[in-house]
């Protein structure tokens, strides 16, 4: 896999690198097409909740950082939330893959509490009979518990005049995955941070699996010196 490093020189199979220094988040945020988007670092999906990824809490610094140079530069941070009813299509008890989580209000649909959250919540997989693992699936977020339906994570980056998405969050194998898949298919230019993220793992393999189809598709794959690449 093609990954860039500090200063945008690509590795591997020779894929068109990025803008110099796109993996770096300071340089990253002064592109005035850019934003940042976390995707659903939750308690739930953080060691100790009931869907966790190993390690998952360890892409809170690293997001960190990123959060703080977009910020600064006055660029966009998305934050996708997975916000289920009880009683989800996803939930075992239904027929559905997973165990009970981030249902709406509880403790493990809140953000993990040192993640700096300064940006725009759009929530997802509220609709009781619906998954919904990619951000492009969520609603603007209303109030402590509501949505605004009308409101698409598309649309809202096109007002905003964004191409370009950085993404970092849980789980690479899922919810990134989907997310940056259908990134791509609206169009915008995709960069995966890939030392912000974490996989389930299901099957071994399953995250760097994630990370080669997401290539495949035309994502770039990003490390540098907010981690080591994976």
């Amino acid at each position: 896999m093609d990954r860039l490093q500090p200063g945008g020189a690509a590795t591997g199979g020779g894929a068109a690198p990025a803008p110099a220094g796109a993996v770096t988040p300071e340089a990253a945020a002064q592109h005035p097409d850019a934003a940042l988007v976390v995707v659903d670092v939750q308690n739930d999906f953080c060691p100790g909740g009931a869907l966790a990824v190993p390690q998952g809490d360890q892409v809170v610094p690293v997001l960190n950082r990123w959060i703080g140079a977009f910020h600064a530069a006055g660029r966009p941070v998305v934050f996708t939330q997975d916000w289920h009813p009880s009683g989800h299509v996803s939930f075992r008890e239904q027929g559905g893959p997973w165990p009970v989580h981030c249902v709406q209000g509880s403790p493990g649909a809140a953000f993990h509490p040192d993640l700096q959250v300064r940006g725009t919540v759009f929530r997802k997989g509220f609709a009781p009979d619906r998954e919904a693992y990619s951000g492009f699936d969520g609603a603007l977020a209303a109030g402590e518990a509501g949505v605004r339906p009308e409101v698409t994570l598309a649309g809202w980056l096109r007002q905003q005049g964004v191409r370009h998405l950085y993404v970092g969050g849980l789980a690479t194998d899922y919810c990134v995955r989907a997310t940056v898949l259908d990134g791509l298919r609206e169009g915008f230019r995709v960069t995966v941070l890939v030392p912000a993220v974490r996989a389930v793992d299901v099957t071994p393999g399953d995250g760097e699996r994630a990370l080669a189809e997401m290539e495949a598709h035309g994502a770039l794959l990003a490390a540098g010196d907010a981690g080591e690449a994976r």
